[in-house]
């Protein structure tokens, strides 16, 4: 019961971000992808930008990635 006091805090203390950010995770919903960052810019009221950074990092949905390790 220890291992979930923490998640049942932030529950009790943001049940909508906790809810959503669950949801999100369970669905594999990015908020960098359209139309979620159109959507989240428009709550903010910032303008939404085009293009998104790129890394070499990030993902591009098509599954696991490889990487080489010297």
């Amino acid at each position: 019961m220890d291992e979930l006091g923490p998640i049942l805090r932030a529950l009790s203390d943001h049940p909508l971000p906790f809810i959503g950010g669950f949801f999100s995770g369970l669905f594999r919903v990015s908020p960098n992808e359209d139309p979620v960052k159109n959507w989240l810019a428009e709550q903010m009221g910032k303008p939404s930008t085009a293009s998104s950074p790129s890394s070499p990092n990030s993902s591009n949905g098509k599954g696991p990635q490889t990487i080489s390790i010297d």
